[in-house]
């Protein structure tokens, strides 16, 4: 059994959503999965003595959140010995346009090349649209955004866009990299 650390930032609590999915699955296959969000990990974090790292994290006016990239900084040196994964989460990476899903694996890749890692299984993955979470200048900002894309507006809702087949599938080949 590899012990796994599932690590995460997220904004409105999809990234977070997808962590414990990934972790039900790597728990599902024989590895032990310690989830921790990245805002307030614990003091006693030793990334060194896990088997396998998988990092999340949310892309919100086209960055990830700054506390997840000072980790991935911080632990690069581990990070890139140790069998890794990294997930992106994006309403870019919802859309059916090829564009948009250019703009979804070029965000991705370069946060992997500020933060100088590089690991083994990426997957850019479709987040939410949180409406009801949103404060009233956001929850406009996110509709006209919508809009623009032939998203869902009604905001009396809210949508979620995640394919949980992916993130099964991604987190089943990150399984079989850390056997």
């Amino acid at each position: 059994m590899s012990r796994v650390l599932v690590a995460s930032g997220s904004s409105e609590g999809q990234t977070t959503t997808i962590a414990e999915r990934i972790g039900d699955v790597l728990a599902e296959e024989g590895h032990e999965p310690t989830l921790v969000h990245l805002k307030h990990p614990p003091a006693d974090l030793n990334v060194e003595s896990y088997d396998g790292v998988i990092i999340g994290a949310s892309i919100h006016a086209g960055t990830h959140q700054r506390y997840v990239t000072a980790f991935v900084r911080e632990h690069r040196a581990v990070l890139n010995r140790l069998p890794t994964a990294f997930y992106s989460v994006s309403l870019t990476a919802a859309s059916a346009d090829p564009e948009s899903q250019a703009t979804a694996r070029e965000l991705l890749e370069e946060f992997l090349e500020e933060t100088e890692w590089d690991p083994d299984v990426t997957l850019p993955v479709a987040g939410a649209l949180r409406y009801s979470q949103y404060g009233l200048l956001k929850r406009v900002v996110m509709r006209r955004i919508a809009g623009k894309e032939s998203g869902d507006t009604d905001t009396s809702r809210d949508y979620e866009y995640t394919n949980w087949d992916d993130v099964a599938m991604f987190a089943r080949q990150f399984s079989a990299l850390v056997r």
